[in-house]
């Protein structure tokens, strides 16, 4: 079996909706697909429907200080943080 990783990256718009549109296509096409974001901010549309496609997993990350800018952790705790990430 094969697997194919698409990385989308850059400034602007067009990167989440590219990734679901050939995500649905992997789909249709009986494939298994891992929906991987790193994001800015914790509440997206899509998070709604992704989960409920069948063969999809969703997993959305994002260090801290992109998320929660009150508060910002120092760089020791942010490479620590870094650390603790695990990608499959």
């Amino acid at each position: 079996m094969k697997a194919y990783v698409q990385v989308y990256t850059g400034e602007g718009k067009g990167k989440t909706t590219a990734a679901i549109g050939l995500a649905i296509r992997a789909i249709g096409a009986g494939k298994k697909v891992l929906f991987l974001q790193f994001m800015k901010s914790k509440v997206y549309s899509e998070h709604t429907i992704l989960p409920t496609l069948q063969n999809l997993t969703l997993e959305t990350v994002g260090k801290p200080f992109f998320i929660i800018k009150e508060g910002m952790k120092s760089k020791d705790e942010l490479a620590k943080w870094g650390d603790e990430v695990v990608v499959f």
